[in-house]
């Protein structure tokens, strides 16, 4: 194992937390707007506070290996992202109501993938490919000229509220970890419910495990590696340039992450024998799939990741952006599910501001 290319350790790293990702989605059912839509539409807040407990064990692991001087967060992507609330805001708006569309965030997508929908499999390549356009394309100049001018100033060295605050990060991650885990915790149902505790529990494992896995990799002299954790926006894009040209180069921990997710909802599916192969019911539907892909991918990268990487791994380390971006992709599905259920833009407004 030694005489393996770094990359290709990352790969399998991340593969092997992707795959226990797809697998929480599936016998778990993980899913992050259908957390928002039981809390908003049926007042059930288990899935919610599942999201919540994997939020506990991330914050809190993360404080104990910063605390510890395990891992060096400060090497992070969260701690290099420009400091740009507006992106964050429109980013997020953008991918909560694409998420709406499709019916599932980029993670999601990727589970469904795993289960036999070839919607979904559609959705992963314009997901992929809009990402990528993000990074650099087309809408990349347009949030270089939109965007970027909103930008903080990057001599700040506050990327995270520890920093914020002037607080120890272990001393802050037990005081915000605690608070949640007193919230998810107390509800009687949910801790009876070894489904959501179990699963809720192993997605902050897996994005613990990514950060340990990419912080000793990236160690390596001759081949380091970011420092990163799960999130699934840029890296479908990624995995499409990989299949294409299969440069071993190009692999990397997101890569495999992608992957693993697929396949651990594959076994998920069979395991629960749900796998079975779907499509589109019609035209309008593959539409609205199209569009809800395209605006997850863009808003992915314009707030600097996803329900997993900005709702999960930043929120772990207790970046500024989590906050921001999840409050703007909640109230993005809920305006996207208020035009699905009204039929129209004026008519989801209308409901969303009781009008």
């Amino acid at each position: 194992m030694e005489e393996w290319p770094t990359s290709v350790v990352a790969a399998m790293a991340g593969g092997l937390g992707g795959v226990v990702l797809g697998l929480a989605a599936r016998l778990g059912q993980f899913c992050m707007l259908s957390a928002i839509e039981d809390a908003l539409f049926s007042h059930d807040m288990r899935r919610l506070r599942m999201w919540a407990l994997a939020l506990v064990v991330a914050i809190f692991s993360v404080g104990l290996l910063a605390s510890l001087g395990q891992v060096d967060f400060s090497k992070s992507l969260y701690h290099r992202l420009p400091l740009n609330p507006a992106a964050w805001v429109l980013g997020g708006l953008m991918f909560g109501c694409g998420m709406a569309l499709c019916g599932t965030c980029g993670y999601g997508t990727l589970a469904r993938v795993g289960g036999g929908d070839l919607r979904a499999l559609f959705g992963f390549l314009i997901l992929g490919i809009s990402a990528y356009m993000a990074i650099a394309g087309p809408t990349a100049h347009l949030r270089a000229v939109a965007l970027a001018p909103f930008a903080l100033d990057q001599n700040t060295s506050a990327h995270t509220f520890a920093d914020l605050m002037g607080w120890p990060q272990l001393a802050l991650a037990v005081a915000v970890a605690g608070l949640l885990a007193l919230w998810c915790l107390r509800d009687k149902v949910f801790r009876q419910s070894f489904r959501h505790v179990f699963w809720g529990a192993m997605v902050g494992l897996a994005v613990v495990s990514g950060w340990i896995a990419t912080a000793k990799l990236g160690a390596d002299p001759f081949n380091p590696q970011p420092l990163v954790s799960h999130t699934y926006s840029l890296p479908l894009g990624q995995t499409i340039i990989y299949f294409m040209t299969m440069d071993s180069t190009t692999l990397n921990f997101g890569i495999g992450a992608t992957l693993g997710v697929v396949v651990g909802a594959f076994i998920g599916a069979l395991v629960r024998r749900e796998f079975r192969w779907e499509g589109a019911d019609d035209a309008r539907e593959m539409r609205r799939h199209i569009v809800g892909a395209f605006l997850m991918g863009t808003g992915g990268v314009y707030a600097g990741g996803c329900t997993i990487g900005q709702g999960v791994s930043a929120a772990s380390l207790l970046a500024l952006s989590a906050p921001v971006v999840m409050l703007s992709i909640w109230c993005g599905a809920w305006l996207g599910l208020n035009y699905l259920m009204e039929g129209s833009v004026r008519g989801g407004l209308r409901s969303l501001f009781g009008k």
